[in-house]
């Protein structure tokens, strides 16, 4: 766990990497997803940008035609 970020800022920063990608979304429910991802050990051990990335890569992946 990335204990040298404290839980507040991570999922700030988290929130703001998910924003770039959903620019639509209101920030509060980006915030909630954002607290939501920092409960997970796997991605709470990652820098917060990271951890947004990785969870949106289902949806952010290119397929090759």
């Amino acid at each position: 766990m990335d204990d040298e970020i404290p839980t507040d800022i991570w999922i700030y920063y988290c929130a703001q990497q998910l924003k770039r990608h959903w620019r639509t979304v209101d920030p509060d429910q980006l915030e909630e997803l954002a607290a939501d991802l920092a409960c997970e050990p796997r991605l709470r051990a990652l820098s917060p940008q990271a951890a947004a990335a990785l969870w949106l890569e289902p949806v952010t992946i290119v397929r090759a035609t």
